[in-house]
């Protein structure tokens, strides 16, 4: 029995220092993955790897932990790129000051959206945010002070973290997308473990239930919005000052909202990882079928799209629970293979130290 729990306690010990490792190998990774990787389109695709694992991190708080299917998440992203870009436009304001700005009326949009539509459940939850994200987009399009149809170009200012533009690198770009993904990841973890995230996955598992334990459920789903709306607002005004041009067909469509669940759906919903997963998996394969399959008389264009698809359907049939759920099956797996070679070791053992001849 001692040797046995030593036994544990030097693997657990190894456990733990091997995560440490990999932390470690990870950071210095994505620290120096710019001076590595120093081509514009491989720091593009990081960038938007962590533009859309934040954008299905921060979905994944609504989605996933609380379990309200948002299809309009568009309308934050719009928030947060028409509100930054409109207040440097007309009164010369800090894109900085836009964001906190985008992220304030993402909170009032957050009462305006969610008081009405957390009445539904279900499809209709689902439908009625893609209602709201259309009207939003259908009002953009015909308001002339933001640019109608055409869109807005982000006046080009000095380079430099104050004005939020880098014109001659991208490498400013892809450390203020790792820090919106950290910020959204950190504050997911930290949900996780608080009242409000145990209120969150008990509204998921059975509205009925948590409401018969006193757990306000309408309050608990307008804060999950506030928080998902408020980083979905930020990576809107990210999304306007990288590429320097908005309008309703880029930061208000419908496959946009489309595109951040399916992210987290691929990767696996109400887990910490899955919304990174699938941005690693989802994003280099749209970027890549943009690029290699786009010049082929427009065969890639929307190729994307039916891998997505495709990819959706063999989860959905085979493994549910998205790529975490695939990884934790074969973890279990091989958990049990070496648990049954350690019996059999040890029965090969037993068997030597009694002898051919012993009962």
């Amino acid at each position: 029995m001692t040797q046995e729990l030593a036994r544990r306690s030097i693997s657990e010990n190894l456990s733990r220092w091997g995560k440490v490792l990999l932390g470690v190998i990870l950071a210095a990774f994505l620290l120096g993955y710019p001076f590595v990787f120093t081509g514009p389109f491989p720091q593009h695709l990081m960038i938007r790897i962590f533009l859309f694992a934040a954008l299905a991190q921060a979905w994944n708080i609504l989605g996933g932990y609380c379990g309200q299917i948002s299809l309009g998440h568009a309308v934050f992203f719009g928030i947060g790129a028409y509100t930054s870009t409109i207040l440097l436009i007309y009164w010369h304001l800090s894109p900085w000051l836009g964001m906190v700005v985008g992220v304030l009326l993402s909170l009032v949009a957050t009462l305006l959206i969610g008081y009405p539509t957390f009445r539904l459940a279900g499809h209709y939850f689902a439908i009625a945010t893609i209602a709201v994200g259309e009207i939003a987009r259908v009002l953009v399009t015909n308001w002339p002070f933001a640019g109608g149809a055409v869109g807005l170009y982000v006046p080009l200012l000095p380079e430099g973290l104050r004005t939020f533009e880098f014109h001659t690198t991208k490498v400013p770009y892809y450390y203020i997308s790792l820090l919106l993904l950290l910020a959204v990841t950190t504050t997911t973890w930290f949900l996780e473990r608080s009242r409000a995230g145990y209120y969150f996955r008990a509204i998921k598992a059975d509205p009925d239930a948590a409401r018969s334990l006193g757990i306000p459920i309408h309050r608990y789903k307008l804060l999950a919005l506030a928080i998902s709306g408020a980083f979905t607002a930020m990576g809107g005004t990210f999304y306007a000052q990288y590429v320097l041009y908005i309008d309703p067909e880029s930061v208000l469509p419908l496959m946009l909202s489309v595109i951040i669940c399916l992210v987290a759906v691929l990767g696996g919903v109400g887990t910490l990882w899955g919304p990174i997963l699938g941005a690693l998996v989802l994003i280099p394969l749209s970027e890549g079928t943009r690029v290699y399959l786009a010049g082929m008389g427009g065969a890639g264009r929307a190729f994307d799209l039916i891998v997505y698809g495709a990819l959706i359907v063999l989860m959905s049939v085979f493994e549910p629970t998205g790529l975490i759920g695939l990884w934790r099956r074969i973890q279990r797996a091989l958990e049990v293979r070496v648990s049954y070679a350690r019996l059999a070791a040890a029965r090969r053992g037993e068997q030597t130290v009694r002898g051919p001849g012993s009962q």
